[in-house]
């Protein structure tokens, strides 16, 4: 039986041209309060930012068949891009005015299967140490019922960001 999913996002390059215009706390708000539209990978997988403090971020999702992989559960990538948005945004949280980060790299490790049954999950991420050119950020991946489904860290690189014309 077919099965058909839309969605609609906004154009990114709004929330790209507002990088480094302000604290990447306030960038965060702003993308969380609706005032930045958000990246349309999040309207692609139908996750959303759900909290962000300074030094972590808390991303969602609430698990469909249109993430499954061919084995009948939730394909990895979709665990690596909620963690990596989770561990990303947790750095972006701390970073001034002026300044912006990549990801060098993602250490994941897969501990649950999700299915749809799963419900809810949650990707929390969390500065562990932050450098002038890098930065340390864990990502965990928990269920309803606050079970480790995934754990990750990333290394982030930082980079001043031109100023806007």
């Amino acid at each position: 039986m077919s099965r058909s999913r839309t969605f609609e996002w906004q154009d990114p390059r709004v929330s790209a041209d507002a990088v480094g215009q302000q604290s990447g706390l306030d960038f965060l708000r702003s993308v969380l309060s609706g005032r930045l539209p958000g990246p349309p990978i999040a309207a692609t997988l139908g996750f959303t930012l759900e909290q962000v403090e300074f030094g972590s971020a808390v991303f969602a999702l609430e698990p469909g068949e249109e993430h499954y992989n061919p084995i009948g559960s939730v394909h990895g990538g979709v665990y690596a891009t909620l963690l990596d948005s989770a561990a990303g945004c947790a750095v972006q949280s701390v970073l001034p005015a002026g300044m912006g980060y990549t990801s060098l790299d993602l250490n994941l490790k897969f501990l649950r299967p999700i299915t749809v049954d799963t419900g809810k999950v949650r990707a929390v991420g969390s500065v562990l140490n932050q450098g002038r050119r890098t930065a340390l950020a864990q990502a965990e991946l928990f269920d309803s019922d606050d079970r480790l489904l995934a754990h990750a860290t990333s290394s982030c690189m930082l980079f001043p960001v031109p100023a806007a014309q």
